[in-house]
């Protein structure tokens, strides 16, 4: 059996030799020729990662590797394609970059498939072109990917799965530890990449008194361990907290370590996924730097669909299966994650490039099924009733030139008054508990008209139909939200713009008929197919129809003047986007896979609204009951014309009147609008 050191040797001698070849065609020869030398500066980033040396270099070095690892481009793209095969280029371009966080990891693995997997594709090209024909059978080529993928995915699911769960330390906790971060330098040691706003956000944290840092971190991890204190579930029998954040917020998160540490958790840190092994997408989940291009990731999202079949579905699943059996000690004390993101960008304005893979109705089908037997066996080894999680978000210096502004209005808004918002809160729930259903509608331009059916309570005395969300695992406050009644829940969801999962969508609409989407569009792109694939895709999820599985009153008008007053509606993240208006998500509710907990809300009534009747089904129909998504879309206060609640005899309660509150205890709400 020949090491993988001795096979790295043998690589890379190869791919030294292809820079001074010429035997096939110009631009299919350069294309070889530039990713040949790009795995050469990996390999040689590799070594100094290995034997140490990398962690001491200067800063001036450490950027010039990076710009040029993260720079590297090459004249084949989707939107150039001359042959089929050239699809299969493109693809293999974007599996070599991920070699470079394997690099700065010292992760021979990592870096040595991926250097064979590029001699294989010369390989091809070389036979084909002795045999006279100008490039590989696509077929072949498809061959080269699939065995690429089968043949590494159980070994890439097993270091997905140990690296979430288990109390080694992990490379980014390393590197937390060992340095202080008082120097731009230590954000290159990640690997991920880093540019003057990962820089200007850690000059910025690092110019903050301790004390503020220290609130943000006491925020972060208090809001999780008050998870657990309101799900009634015993914390110290926990042992790890999986941490997610982007690079520059490293003063805060390393308090939050030691917070953790305090608590009785280990904390892992994992990268957020880069590779076709671990899946790629828009959204990203884990700790990561800046996006080299976001419309590079949009055309890449779906490389996949050049190879993917119900083979590889199978073997990810049993890999998954035997990763978690084997850490299902682990997986037990596993206490959920915690979440520090981050917004300012400018949403970007994506293309859609015609040459780029997508998925065929088969393949959709099969991602489909695979997410839901996946979040299956996960669930089997870590019981969502047992774990909790929180999240929360601060800006970066993309925002704009008020930066250091708002960052001091979030901090604030994050630690709003928990007492106040809760008081609040429940004279709207109290008004809600008497209705069947409630009534939203738009004024101006906003089309919206939706009838939403509440649940029924048989114990007005001791239970509720909404949970009065306050500042605990979904920081800032507030909102109160239901898992509606499907039956005659129906109408039409409109925005004029609304960010989900990091895409923009202009007059975004949705049309609802017991509590299932039957219809929607977009005007995003040319065509109406166009819209609609977008929208199928990302908020649908690929599924042919999702239930609304969420409808909430957000409370925090301070959230929504802060957006107006700096202009920043539109780069809000949805954490703090659904405060600050009515919203409704679509797929699984709020207590997806947990519907059995009993929760009560801090009056001590037990919320009995956690299902409806496709989660309902999950005793008896499993795999029908749930889609593994929850989108929420949010209708900003101004919008609104009014929000109702009427009783079983047509009583009519208004909540909400031409974008203020009007429900007699619910005016203190209103001063923040007024400002």
């Amino acid at each position: 059996m020949i090491l993988m050191e001795e096979r790295f040797e043998l690589a890379i001698s190869r791919i030294k030799q292809i820079s001074d070849e010429h035997i096939l065609p110009e631009r299919i020869q350069d294309f070889f020729a530039s990713e040949a030398e790009f795995v050469l500066y990996i390999g040689r980033i590799y070594e100094q990662a290995a034997s140490g040396e990398l962690c001491k270099l200067d800063y001036n070095t450490l950027k010039e590797y990076n710009s040029y690892v993260y720079d590297h481009s090459v004249d084949i793209t989707y939107s150039d394609l001359q042959s089929e095969d050239e699809t299969y280029l493109c693809a293999l371009d974007a599996e070599l970059r991920a070699m470079i966080p394997s690099a700065f990891e010292g992760d021979l693995w990592g870096v040595l498939i991926r250097a064979e997997l590029l001699l294989e594709f010369y390989s091809s090209y070389l036979c084909a072109w002795e045999d006279d024909r100008k490039a590989p059978d696509v077929s072949s080529l498809k061959e080269t990917f699939f065995y690429y993928v089968s043949d590494y995915t159980e070994d890439a699911v097993s270091r997905k799965v140990r690296n979430m769960l288990t109390l080694e330390e992990d490379f980014a906790t390393s590197i937390l530890l060992n340095n202080d971060f008082k120097d731009v330098r230590d954000l290159y040691l990640y690997g991920e990449y880093v540019t003057g706003i990962e820089e200007r956000t850690l000059e910025f944290l690092n110019s903050l008194p301790y004390g503020t840092l220290k609130l943000m971190a006491d925020t972060f991890t208090g809001g999780y361990a008050k998870g657990f204190e309101l799900m009634g579930v015993d914390l110290s029998k926990k042992k790890n907290v999986n941490i997610r954040y982007s690079l520059g917020f490293e003063p805060v998160i390393k308090i939050a370590l030691q917070n953790f540490k305090d608590l009785g958790l280990k904390s892992t840190i994992t990268r957020a996924k880069f590779n076709l092994l671990d899946g790629r997408g828009i959204v990203k989940n884990g700790y990561q730097g800046a996006c080299r291009s976001r419309q590079y990731d949009y055309e890449h999202k779906e490389d996949a669909a050049l190879y993917y079949d119900s083979r590889l579905k199978d073997i990810r699943l049993r890999a998954f299966q035997k990763s978690f059996e084997e850490y299902k000690y682990e997986a037990s004390v596993y206490a959920g994650p915690a979440v520090m993101e981050v917004f300012g960008e400018t949403a970007p304005e994506y293309v859609t490039v015609p040459g780029a893979p997508a998925y065929l109705a088969e393949q959709q089908k099969l991602m489909v099924e695979l997410t839901s037997e996946t979040m299956t066996i996960q669930n089997r080894y870590i019981n969502e009733a047992e774990r909790s999680f929180t999240i929360i978000a601060f800006p970066t210096p993309d925002i704009g030139g008020d930066y250091e502004q708002i960052f001091r209005e979030v901090i604030k808004l994050n630690t709003l008054d928990y007492t106040l918002y809760r008081d609040i809160q429940q004279k709207i729930i109290d008004a809600l508990d008497k209705g069947e259903y409630a009534v939203i509608k738009g004024r101006g331009d906003n089309r919206t008209n939706l009838t939403v059916s509440l649940h029924n309570l048989t114990d007005p005395e001791h239970q509720t139909k909404f949970e009065n969300c306050v500042a605990d695992v979904n920081i800032p406050v507030g909102e109160v939200f239901t898992s509606p009644v499907l039956s005659g829940t129906d109408g039409v969801l409109y925005v004029k713009k609304v960010f989900l999962n990091g895409l923009e969508y202009r007059d975004f609409m949705l049309t609802i008929e017991d509590g299932m989407v039957t219809d929607y569009s977009c005007s995003n792109f040319p065509t109406e197919e166009e819209n609609r694939n977008y929208i199928r895709d990302n908020v649908l999820m690929r599924h042919d129809t999702l239930p609304m599985g969420e409808f909430a009153i957000g409370t925090n008008t301070t959230a929504y003047t802060m957006a107006r007053k700096f202009d920043i509606a539109d780069k809000l993240p949805i954490l703090i986007a659904e405060k600050t208006g009515p919203h409704f998500a679509f797929g699984d509710t709020c207590y997806s896979r947990s519907e059995d907990v009993r929760v009560f809300n801090p009056d001590g009534k037990e919320i009995i609204a956690k299902d409806n009747e496709v989660s309902a089904l999950r005793n008896t129909e499993p795999e029908r009951a749930y889609f593994n998504c929850h989108t929420d879309v949010t209708i900003p206060f101004d919008d609104i014309d009014k929000i109702s609640v009427f009783a079983p005899d047509a009583t009519e309660t208004v909540i909400i009147r031409d974008g203020r509150f009007v429900l007699p205890g619910t005016s203190a709400l209103n001063e923040a609008l007024r400002s």
